[in-house]
């Protein structure tokens, strides 16, 4: 299992806690120090059946500076994986990734239902 967060998120932090309080053995992946690159992001999107978009931490102060919400329905799939990869910050965060199932966000529901 791979966790990729920021350390300074408090979102990352209630999610690192709950796999350590769940007992889940993982790897970690700073968003920021080690940005997924092109590949790896293209792959977490293929495998989780996600909409590219719940790839974009939209509360991010970068996503709104390069104003991203009106530019990404005008963007291909490749531009905006470019994107992604150029900045660790503009990435949702935390996402898990498992064998079969990616996960963006921590919702501890949807994390009890698909990890446990």
């Amino acid at each position: 299992m791979l966790f990729i967060y920021y350390p300074r998120c408090s979102t990352c932090q209630k999610a690192k806690k709950w796999l350590d309080e769940n007992g889940f053995e993982y790897d970690e992946q700073h968003i920021v120090e080690d940005n997924p690159d092109y590949d790896q992001l293209r792959t977490l999107y293929e495998k989780s059946g996600l909409p590219l978009k719940r790839f974009f931490n939209t509360s991010g102060k970068i996503y709104r500076e390069m104003q991203l919400k009106d530019k990404l329905p005008e963007m291909s799939e490749e531009e905006q994986l470019k994107i992604l990869s150029s900045e660790g910050m503009l990435v949702k965060r935390p996402i898990i990734e498992t064998e079969d199932t990616v996960l963006t966000g921590f919702r501890q529901k949807e994390w009890e239902e698909k990890l446990k």
